[in-house]
C-alpha cells in the first residue's frame, strides 16, 4: 500500500475529510465518538499527520503570539492560560513573551514572533507603546492583531474588562461607606486601563469626596513593591485617606504589608480595595474588596476574536468589554461599619 492520505482515513472511518482534518488538527468541535473513530482509523492505517506539509499548503505556522508585560500577575497567569486552552483546541500553539511593560523591550519580543512567522498576536500594550511603533511591525506582514486588557486607539481590535463602570461600581460602594477621602494606587501611567478606572471613581465618588488618582507607576518589576512604596509614601506625608485602592490585588496586597508593618490593620484603620479579584484577594486577612473582571472570559473572548480576524481580517474593528462584578468583602464593610456606629 502506498503512502496513507487523510481521504483514506475518513473513507475509513466514515467521515468527510473535512471532518478527519479537523481531529487530526485537534479541534474540539467534532464528538468524542467521532473523534474516537478517526483516531482508531488513524492507528489502523498508520497515518502520521504532516503538520510542515499543512503549514505550507495553508500558509500558516499554527502559532500565535501573546505579548503581556509579566507573567507573575496571577491574573494574567489565568488569562494567557484561558488563551492557551481555546488556540489550542483549534489547533494552534502559543507563544508568550512578557515586556516588563517597557515599549523597547516589546519591540524585541514582536519582532521575533514575527520573524517566525506567527498567524496573528494579543498584545497587551507596554505603557508609551504608540500606535506607529505597533503598525511598524504589524502592517508590512498584515498580521492580524487583537488588544488585551489595553488599547491605545478606539480603533482598535479590543478585549478587556469594562474598566470604567468597574471604577464606577467601586466608586459607589466607597461612596455609601461614607468616606470622606479616597487615593488611587498604582497602575501604568499611560494606560487605558488606568484612565478609564480613574474616571469611573471619579464620576461615581463626585465632587464631595476628596479623590487622588496618585502616582502612577512607571517600569515596575513588582507590583507588591510598587504597592509598598507607595503606601509607605501616603504614610509618609502623613495624612492617611479613609481609603486606599490599588489598581489591582497584587498592588493592594503589598499595601496591607506597608499598613501592617506601620501598626495597623487593613478594615479596620483604613479601608483597602483592588481590582481583578484574583483569588488571593479573599485569602487576605481581612478579605479583600474588589471588583471581579473575568480574566478566563477575556482570555477566552480574545482568542475567539484573533481567529475571527485570521480568517477574515477584513471586517470593521470589534471592541469586546465584558461587563465587571463587586465582590464586597472584610476590608471595606468592617470599616463602613465603624465609620457608622
Amino acid at each position: 500500500m502506498g503512502r496513507v492520505t487523510l481521504n483514506d482515513v475518513s473513507a475509513r472511518a466514515g467521515v468527510s475529510r473535512a471532518t478527519a482534518s479537523l481531529v487530526v488538527r485537534g479541534s474540539t468541535r467534532i464528538s468524542p465518538a467521532t473523534t474516537e473513530r478517526v483516531r482508531a482509523a488513524m492507528a489502523e492505517l498508520g497515518y502520521v499527520y504532516d503538520r510542515r506539509a499543512a503549514m505550507l499548503r495553508g500558509s500558516r505556522s499554527m502559532t500565535i503570539g501573546v505579548v503581556v508585560p509579566e507573567i507573575r500577575n496571577p491574573y494574567l497567569s489565568e488569562m494567557i492560560m484561558s488563551v492557551e486552552q481555546t488556540l489550542h483546541d483549534e489547533g494552534f500553539t502559543v507563544l508568550v513573551g512578557h515586556s516588563h511593560d517597557q515599549a523597547e523591550r516589546e519591540f524585541e519580543v514582536l519582532s521575533t514572533m514575527l520573524e517566525r512567522h506567527v498567524d496573528g498576536i494579543l498584545l497587551q500594550p507596554a505603557q508609551d507603546l504608540t500606535v506607529e511603533q505597533v503598525d511598524r511591525y504589524t502592517k508590512p506582514t498584515d498580521t492580524p492583531l487583537v488588544m488585551l486588557m489595553r488599547y491605545l486607539t478606539d480603533g482598535d481590535n479590543f478585549v478587556g474588562p469594562d474598566n470604567e463602570l468597574a471604577g464606577v461600581l467601586l466608586g459607589r460602594h466607597l461612596q455609601t461607606l461614607g468616606a470622606r477621602s479616597v487615593t488611587l494606587v498604582g497602575g501604568p501611567r499611560t494606560s487605558s486601563a488606568r484612565r478609564q478606572r480613574v474616571a469611573g471613581l471619579r464620576a461615581a465618588l463626585g465632587p464631595e469626596i476628596e479623590f487622588d488618582s496618585g502616582e502612577a507607576t512607571a517600569t515596575p518589576t513588582n507590583y507588591t513593591d510598587v504597592g509598598e512604596r507607595a503606601m509607605a509614601h501616603i504614610f509618609d506625608q502623613g495624612r492617611l485617606p479613609d481609603v486606599v485602592v490599588g489598581y489591582s490585588d497584587v498592588v493592594a496586597m503589598g499595601m496591607y504589608a506597608e499598613i501592617y508593618r506601620r501598626g495597623l490593620t487593613p478594615g479596620r484603620d483604613v479601608a483597602v480595595a483592588g481590582f481583578d479579584d484574583i483569588p488571593m484577594a479573599s485569602w487576605l486577612a481581612p478579605p479583600l474588596t474588589s471588583v471581579a473582571s473575568w480574566p478566563e472570559r477575556v482570555g477566552k473572548a480574545a482568542a475567539e476574536l484573533l481567529l475571527a480576524r485570521i480568517a477574515d481580517d477584513s471586517a470593521p474593528p470589534v471592541r469586546v468589554e465584558l461587563e465587571p462584578a463587586l465582590r464586597l468583602r472584610a476590608s471595606t464593610l468592617s470599616w463602613g461599619k465603624r465609620s457608622r456606629d
